[in-house]
């Protein structure tokens, strides 16, 4: 799944396909998520910017560009979304016995950015940025 596409496409789903039938099965996360299904998250390059963030943000407010939220309801909580993008993602990639979680023996891929995105107010989150990136245990990037 790329939670970005709820809010590029929230602003014309409904009028294509009408309110009762986009509030009960377009992006409905919640739903999913109750039944027990694994959403994994990621990006859609080129389609959308490559960038993580605008996708957790939209995973956890569901906030369109006008302002607008495409069915409020449906949103991930924001440990959801972090594990979406890692443990779950790992899970669709079979690969979760050494990718998406920090446990010893596993890759300890990890990316640290310049706001806890599980606590800082939902307006913040859009202004995080990647302070470092660890990959295989070594550091790869840091700002």
């Amino acid at each position: 799944m790329q939670a970005i596409h709820c809010t590029s496409d929230g602003p014309w789903v409904p009028k294509r396909i009408g309110d009762r039938r986009a509030e009960e099965g377009a992006y409905v996360w919640r739903k999913l998520l109750a039944s027990g299904a694994v959403i994994a998250n990621g990006t859609d390059a080129p389609v959308e910017d490559v960038n993580p963030i605008p996708v957790f943000y939209a995973s956890v407010t569901r906030k369109m560009k006008n302002g607008g939220f495409f069915y409020p309801g449906q949103k991930m909580t924001r440990e959801e979304a972090l594990r979406s993008y890692t443990l779950s993602a790992a899970y669709a990639a079979f690969e979760e016995t050494i990718k998406g979680s920090l446990v010893p023996g596993k890759l300890a891929d990890v990316t640290v950015f310049t706001k806890n995105i599980l606590t800082c107010p939902d307006d913040e989150i859009p202004s995080a940025r990647v302070a470092m990136t660890i990959v295989g245990g070594k550091v790869l990037y840091k700002n």
